[in-house]
């Protein structure tokens, strides 16, 4: 419960980023306002002495969330892939909690995954391994099927996971409320929405289930995908806290002399890093958001392997078209049509000005594209877009946030791997492809015949309807009259039109 119970714990959270010297290193990557500042060393200090020690070897920040338990390291996950919030030399202390944390007992595991699928491990897996990795969620083993020698990777959430998390959500509420309180200045920085975004990723993520289907999803639409792959879900063997997947062979994408010394090429892999999530989020709408070199492998092959799909994001097909044109716009330099498409898409006010907001565009474009290959950052013009958006009016989208947050990611790797990418090159082909395939003529006749076949699905309600309403207005006058709605009008009307398209496909 959000109550003021969640005092002790903040004060415990308080004192040991105190104790470790996180407090202020977090502050000032965050820009918080002076007030913040001064009143978290008010209330953090006295109490210095009850915080946790950590250890001494890590960093102050990574040395504070790693002491205070599962739900800090996750929350530190996420800050690890936000550098827009948190600052680049932050973000890259806090990917040590990507997957190097301490795991529990291998017993542990195996008694957990007989328990949840009941079965016997040593009759299911004839090798079971300690763990390979370990976050703060869950940790995975490499183990071998006894009945077809598949090698596969047994992920087990940690024991008692999800009511410790549920607790510090909790306290994390009330600090977000208790901060928008002390200071209104930080209300920019949006405490309430980024712990909503945080636990919604935490909830998703506690039910492998969930992520089981994502894998399998995920798998299906980049079947085709040359160097792309996808380990597939062992569903017999996954439940609500066990998952089981094909194991992923190959080097962290990460681990640069790796690469280099097995002979893979960086400058194609990190192109092509990017291509598939531009890809993935145009043409399925699908993609995954949480494309941190800790979840991207190379295998023997040099195909590109993800896995840990615990955060996935989609789009509708207007949302796709409507960022497509986005970035299309800015790639010809069409600032007056970029601002046509917010305005058309209602991202942006009616009553604001069109020709002002594209000028305000302009002045996000130009900059970048006036800047060397290397420094041009994709990433950098959404964070700007999103300013200059919001001065106008625009209203949060969350599924926009999340590709913002992911490109930031992925445009991250890429540069890993090739410091010199220019990232409008490698996006402007992929962009252009699904421009020419999902608007224009041939998209707009495709989209009527949709449109047909979702009416055709409605149409034996279509005379019932109308037959209603005009029974209605042929009643006595005691009852006044109602016009025909002008849903049922349109539905009709587009019934017609959308059988008469169809006609005309087949003749």
């Amino acid at each position: 419960m959000r109550g003021p119970h969640n005092i002790i714990r903040l004060v415990r959270t308080l004192a040991t980023m105190e104790r470790t010297g996180a407090i202020g290193q977090v502050l000032a990557a965050m820009d918080a306002p002076p007030r913040l500042r001064a009143v978290a060393r008010v209330l953090g200090w006295p109490f210095k002495w009850l915080g946790l020690k950590g250890d001494p070897a890590l960093p102050p920040t990574t040395r504070a969330l790693t002491a205070l338990g599962p739900a800090y390291i996750k929350f530190g996950q996420i800050l690890s892939t936000r550098p827009d919030i948190v600052g680049e030399e932050l973000a890259e202390q806090l990917k040590y909690l990507q997957d190097k944390l301490p795991p529990f007992p291998v017993e542990t595991a195996k008694r957990m995954v007989e328990d949840e699928l009941g079965i016997s491990v040593p009759a299911e897996f004839s090798e079971f391994s300690e763990p390979v990795a370990a976050a703060s969620i869950a940790q995975v083993h490499r183990a071998r099927l006894a009945d077809t020698g598949e090698e596969v990777a047994v992920k087990v959430l940690r024991p008692g996971i999800e009511r410790a998390f549920r607790k510090d959500i909790d306290a994390f509420w009330f600090a977000a409320q208790a901060i928008e309180l002390i200071s209104p200045a930080s209300r920019r920085l949006r405490p309430k929405d980024v712990i909503a975004h945080f636990e919604g990723v935490v909830m998703g993520e506690l039910d492998l289930r969930l992520e089981a289907a994502a894998a399998a999803e995920f798998a299906a639409n980049t079947e085709g995908d040359a160097g792309f792959r996808v380990p597939k879900p062992v569903w017999a063997l996954s439940s609500r806290n066990v998952m089981t997947l094909g194991w992923a062979e190959g080097i962290a994408l990460a681990d640069n002399a790796a690469l280099d010394a097995a002979g893979h090429d960086r400058v194609a892999l990190g192109a092509r890093v990017l291509e598939l999530f531009l890809s993935h989020a145009l043409r399925d709408g699908y993609f995954h958001a949480d494309m941190h070199q800790g979840n991207l492998k190379v295998g023997a092959d040099g195909a590109i392997i993800a896995y840990d799909f615990g955060i996935m994001g989609r789009l509708d097909d207007y949302t796709r078209r409507v960022y497509a044109e986005i970035l299309f716009g800015f790639i010809r330099k069409d600032y007056r049509r970029v601002a046509e498409v917010h305005f058309e898409a209602g991202y942006v006010p009616a009553d604001r000005d069109i020709d002002e907001f594209a000028r305000a565009l302009r002045v996000v474009g130009e900059p970048i594209f006036g800047m060397e290959a290397s420094r041009i950052s994709m990433a950098r013009l959404l964070a700007y877009l999103f300013e200059v958006t919001e001065r106008f009016g625009m209203q949060t989208r969350t599924e926009l946030i999340l590709l913002q947050r992911t490109m930031v990611v992925v445009e991250g790797v890429a540069r890993g791997l090739d410091p010199h990418i220019n990232i409008w090159q490698v996006a402007r082909p992929v962009v252009e492809g699904y421009i020419k395939t999902n608007i224009g003529p041939r998209a707009l006749l495709r989209d009527l015949v949709q449109t047909a076949q979702v009416l055709g699905r409605f149409g034996p309600k279509l005379p019932a309807l109308v037959e209603a309403q005009l029974v209605r207005q042929s009643r006595p006058e005691a009852e006044p009259k109602r016009p025909l709605h002008p849903a049922l009008w349109m539905l009709a009307g587009g019934a017609l039109v959308g059988a008469g398209v169809v006609l005309g496909a087949l003749v």
